[in-house]
């Protein structure tokens, strides 16, 4: 033994390896290996996802050697005939927009080239002529003026509900008598050309479909933050990677039946409208409530740039809104439910950080007994501690893996989805920090859930919503005291009264429309 060691030292080595051997009781040993079933089960969750988006790209190539290389559009080219697509029925394609950032001008160029065959229509909800995505765009329409059917509603402000449903539900009433279907999109939505087509095929394939919804694929932009919502999304992804039936529903693409929302059946425009906070949360309760479908098709899987300038506080600011979801509701049955989703996720989320905590204690401790000298004694330092270290990491190395490969198949698929587009590529992901991110993530995330849960109210895009038995009960707008920016996209939420005279912001838009015009390695 090294005698030279201070007595402090000497003090933390006892600390620590008491720790290490506290870690080994029968207690801590359940939480541990609780935590490796944890690492294995969302590995055996991705697999199977990755199976069905395999499954589909399998398809798709088959299709293409026969001779169909229209088969990103369908698998059978006889259904592009003119005779077919004349008769496809109407859509409506309505996006609630909110500010303007650096994607945006892709991802609205993606929804309104699409190459639907039959009759679309595109609605850009706008909250007022101030807000930043209204001039942009304006600009953006006065170039395809004479090849899309496309329209700015501005919709005025929320008062009963969440701004972004006030804004679907003005653009649900101002959409087409003779739309059939209605596609509800987020502004951070890049299409394929083929999607429109793919979510209608399957609504006429089966009209019992309440809901068809899809799923975005994340591409970080290097910082921790965007990871951090990389990880958040990547368990979520399972369930919408069914390749058919599923319970979950993203809002930022939902096909529904227009006459749903005309004859207000199952009370989808009262229950939206009446304190309506998420419109996913709502409209899936609504879907639990009276047994209707809700489907994801396997190619419905969609690039999702993150911004830039992505800083952690904007990643803290979207984890806050995701979790504070949770406390609006819609009826007893969806209490209880998001009571459960809130304790399930908060138990797995500790659970899974948990041992990496033991396992760091297990490791410093042998660390300090071989860089120190002292003999090896079971009774000192037990090496369960360190076998325990050594079958997390294996555990850890495999759902790694299977998140790469998942990652992998989607960003095949979205390559073969768009095949005019630049191809997205795998080498931008940093896995280091993928790895910091799952513990980031799921370390903060009951924090936000609890915090969301006692506050009871959020500030969304500059307007604080209060809750109050599950519904919103006050709305506060104050440009001063919200953010200037969104969370993900980084977007400007507010112009100036009269922002066509804005320079400055057109100054902005001519610079991102040039830089919209360079293929990066993100744009599809």
């Amino acid at each position: 033994m090294d005698f030279g060691i201070s007595t402090e030292m000497r003090s933390f080595d006892s600390l620590l390896f008491s720790a290490s051997r506290a870690l080994c009781s029968p207690i801590a040993l359940f939480i541990q290996i609780q935590g490796f079933f944890i690492c294995l089960m969302l590995a055996l969750g991705w697999v199977l996802a990755s199976y069905v988006r395999n499954k589909e790209i399998k398809k798709m190539k088959e299709s293409m050697k026969s001779g169909n290389h229209f088969a990103f559009l369908c698998y059978d080219i006889n259904e592009l005939e003119h005779a077919i697509q004349v008769k496809l029925p109407r859509v409506s394609v309505v996006m609630p927009l909110k500010g303007f950032g650096e994607h945006n001008l892709h991802n609205w160029r993606s929804q309104i080239t699409t190459l639907y065959g039959g009759p679309v229509e595109f609605l850009f909800v706008v909250e007022s002529v101030e807000d930043r995505a209204y001039l942009a765009v304006s600009q953006l329409l006065k170039s395809y003026q004479d090849h899309v059917d496309a329209k700015i509603v501005v919709a005025g402000h929320s008062t009963t509900c969440s701004q972004k449903i006030h804004n679907q539900l003005v653009g649900v009433e101002n959409m087409h008598k003779e739309s059939k279907y209605v596609l509800f999109l987020d502004d951070d939505v890049r299409l394929h050309p083929g999607s429109i087509g793919a979510l209608t095929a399957e609504m006429i394939k089966n009209p019992d479909i309440f809901i068809q919804t899809g799923y975005p694929l994340d591409l970080p932009s290097g910082s921790l933050g965007s990871y951090c919502i990389y990880e958040y999304h990547m368990p979520c992804s399972m369930g919408f990677a069914t390749g058919g039936r599923t319970f979950f529903l993203w809002g930022g693409c939902m096909m529904m039946h227009a006459d749903d929302f005309r004859t207000n059946r199952h009370n989808v425009v009262s229950d939206l409208k009446d304190g309506g906070y998420s419109d996913d949360m709502t409209l899936a309760a609504i879907a639990g409530a009276h047994k209707r479908l809700i489907t994801s098709p396997p190619v419905a899987v969609f690039p999702h740039p993150l911004g830039s300038d992505l800083n952690f506080g904007r990643y803290w600011n979207y984890l806050r809104k995701q979790t504070f979801v949770l406390e609006s509701y819609a009826t007893k049955i969806n209490w209880v439910m998001n009571r459960a989703l809130f304790s399930v996720h908060c138990y797995l989320s500790w659970g899974f950080v948990t041992p990496f905590v033991m396992s760091g204690i297990h490791l410093a401790a042998a660390l300090r007994l071989h860089s120190n000298g002292y003999p090896f004694d079971e009774a000192v330092l037990p090496s369960t501690g360190l076998l325990l270290a050594g079958c997390l990491a294996t555990c850890t190395t495999i759902e790694l893996l299977s998140m790469w490969n998942l990652t992998r198949i989607e960003v095949q698929l979205c390559n073969l989805l768009s095949p005019e587009a630049p191809p997205l590529s795998l080498a931008s992901y940093n896995w280091c920090l993928v790895f910091i991110a799952l513990l980031v993530d799921n370390f903060l995330y009951p924090i936000s859930a609890f915090r969301s849960h006692f506050s009871q109210s959020i500030n969304w895009s500059g307007i604080r919503y209060h809750l109050k038995d599950g519904k919103i009960s006050k709305i506060d707008r104050s440009k001063d005291k919200g953010p200037k920016f969104t969370d993900l996209g980084g977007k400007h939420l507010y112009g100036k009264k009269g922002a066509q005279n804005n320079s400055s912001f057109l100054v902005s838009l001519s610079r991102t429309l040039a830089h919209w015009r360079q293929p990066k390695k993100y744009d599809v």
